[in-house]
């Protein structure tokens, strides 16, 4: 993910832009840029690689103005190079943004055939070239602005200034988290608070599709519509670990909320949204010639293995084997020559994952992992290393990391597909288009967030609750009742849908709840019929569904919710995100300690 920040200041802000984009170096740090407004018009300094290299550049160049803006970037769509670095600017305007423009070739090409040229690789130059178009039409800066955010589609944050307004700086979010922080005479903004802390203690945050106007004085905040609205303001401290939970109750629910962005901002690493293909790092096999695929993972990880295992062998068709990493050295498997070892973790020291790695290398196998920590040991002992891009994850139970380790197995999946020559062109575009829709879909997931929570009331008076799934969804059903159990300490079981009438059956009646994962696919109408048997035994079905399956089935559930219409390719991802929230109400009702529940820890570094 990237950082940015945003400054009105009462004299220089370059070093305070510089100092705050320091906080936010754990989001980026494949380039960095400061733009700022001095007496000749928008002045830039950019650079490739840390954020050492721009501060090495101010020294030499240094930049003046009282207003600027400031990004630390991870690459998405195209290479780290300063080109490529925010802020992105023309005469007119700059902008810095954390996010996806999912249309952005379309305005491209729009652009280009205007006359604008346009310079980099990405995604962000277009906004800005979008507003000075608009504001060679003769329309203010709000008002650009406002047509600019109503043409584009994906999730977002903007920092955004003009040459000629020294006390004038639009903020918009959509998706992506953004701060206002309140100074005296000052303002600014920022990714999160932290990247503020030392300059205000007071900070609004923007809510979806808001923007703002902000000046010296104050800040309008507007909604999606344009009608102005009133945003709280909270009091922060520099010590108080409210700092890092953008305003959530718990950094549980902070890093819910954070998916669309950085799902957007894993998906982007590999995913050329220009043309719908994917490429990878270079790995250590020919994917093309792998006799096999092991997955080694340990909890929330090892679902995120389990829906690999489905994906891989429907869509590439290279036969899997999936193992829970404590369990696997122990029974001797017999592992191929050329075989590719995958092993998925947050932290990268998963202690029963790191022993797996190591007896797979000594089996002569090539190994590759996947984590959030790229210098993590996992990583380091790994032949390649394909990085999630969810940054810090405080919660104990795994949200974001869980859907962005989805999101990097599905690109693998489609690139391996493609190599074996088990998809054309066409069908690899047609995924890729799935899984580029996906923040934006993440984002509508988040809005049944009051539904779940009102939900949850049913499962925290519940003994007993009971997850159906088939397919990829049952790997859902498993990490739904594993969320359950992490944080509300009821006692929960994920099942295969088919198999409840192999035993779970036995436990239905009107006092347990039943959760039906089923999008529209394949399986549906089987899953049906296993929601039907435990209706007519009494039990309350809670029907997590699409539109389509919410419209056929949703009159027999007692509950249902209705996601977005997706591929079932992705359709995984996007219903982790409901039963995460059912978890962490649930959670809220009963009273756990939400981030740090009993008995549990981050990082499990003992076997």
């Amino acid at each position: 993910m990237c950082g940015i920040v945003g400054i009105i200041g009462k004299d220089g802000v370059a070093s305070h832009l510089l100092d705050a984009l320091k906080r936010l170096e754990y989001r980026g740090y494949d380039s960095a840029g400061i733009a700022t407004l001095g007496s000749g018009g928008i002045e830039r300094r950019r650079a490739e690689g840390k954020l050492i290299n721009l501060a090495t550049r101010l020294t030499h160049e240094p930049l003046a103005g009282s207003i600027g803006i400031g990004h630390t970037r991870w690459a998405t769509h195209g290479v780290p190079n300063e080109v490529n670095a925010h802020p992105h600017a023309t005469e007119k305007v700059a902008v810095v943004h954390n996010g996806i423009i999912e249309n952005f070739q379309i305005l491209r090409d729009e652009l280009e055939t205007a006359g604008h040229r346009l310079a980099s690789d990405t995604d962000t130059e277009v906004v800005a070239h979008l507003i000075t178009k608009y504001l060679e039409d003769g329309l203010s800066p709000e008002d650009a602005t406002q047509k600019t955010l109503s043409r584009l589609e994906g999730a977002f944050a903007l920092g955004i200034i003009f040459a000629g307004e020294q006390d004038l700086m639009i903020a918009a979010r959509r998706g992506s988290p953004l701060a206002i922080g309140y100074g005296d005479g000052e303002m600014f903004i920022g990714s999160d608070a932290m990247a503020l802390a030392p300059l205000t203690q007071q900070i609004t945050y923007l809510e979806e599709g808001d923007w703002a106007l902000i000046t010296g004085s104050g800040v309008s905040v507007r909604d999606a519509d344009g009608t102005v609205v009133a945003r709280p303001i909270q009091e922060t401290s520099l010590s108080g670990a409210l700092t890092g939970k953008g305003g959530h109750e718990h950094f549980m629910l902070k890093e819910i909320y954070e998916q669309p962005q950085v799902i957007g901002d894993t998906l982007h690493s590999f995913v050329n949204p220009a043309d719908n293909t994917l490429t990878l790092p270079e790995l250590p096999v020919d994917l093309a010639s792998v006799p096999k695929i092991t997955l080694c993972a340990c909890g929330t990880a090892f679902y995120a293995a389990l829906t690999a295992k489905y994906w891989f062998e429907q869509i590439a068709r290279v036969p899997v084997e999936v193992d829970i990493a404590s369990e696997f050295r122990y029974r001797g498997m017999v592992m191929p020559e050329g075989g590719l070892a995958i092993f998925i973790s947050q932290s990268g020291e998963t202690a029963d994952t790191l022993a797996a790695l190591r007896y797979c290398r000594a089996k002569g196998q090539k190994t590759l992992s996947i984590v959030n920590v790229p210098e993590s040991t996992i990583a380091r002992e790994s032949d390649a290393v394909l990085p999630t891009y969810a940054g810090p994850e405080i919660g104990v139970a795994s949200t974001k990391a869980f859907t962005t380790q989805l999101t990097v197995l599905a690109s693998l999946v489609v690139v391996m597909a493609r190599a074996c020559g088990a998809i054309d062109g066409n069908r690899e575009a047609a995924l890729a288009a799935a899984l580029l829709e996906v923040p934006k879909r993440a984002a509508e997931v988040l809005n049944h967030d009051e539904r779940l929570r009102d939900l949850a009331g049913e499962l925290a008076a519940a003994r007993d609750v009971l997850f159906l799934g088939r397919g990829t969804s049952y790997a859902i059903a498993l990490e739904g009742a594993l969320k359950l159990k992490e944080i509300s300490y009821i006692h929960a079981e994920g099942y295969a849908a088919g198999e409840m009438k192999h035993g779970p059956i036995a436990l239905i009646n009107d006092g347990v709840p039943v959760i039906v994962i089923a999008p529209t696919d394949p399986l549906l109408e089987k899953t049906a019929s296993n929601m039907q048997e435990v209706i007519a035994r009494g039990g309350r079905v809670f029907f997590l569904s699409d539109t389509a399956g919410a419209d056929t089935l949703g009159d027999y559930a007692a509950h249902t919710i209705a996601l977005p219409q997706v591929d079932p390719f992705v359709a995984p991802i996007l219903h982790a995100i409901p039963v995460q929230l059912l978890a962490y109400h649930t959670a809220v009702l009963k009273g756990t300690d939400v981030d740090q529940p009993r008995n549990l820890a981050k990082s499990v570094t003992v076997e």
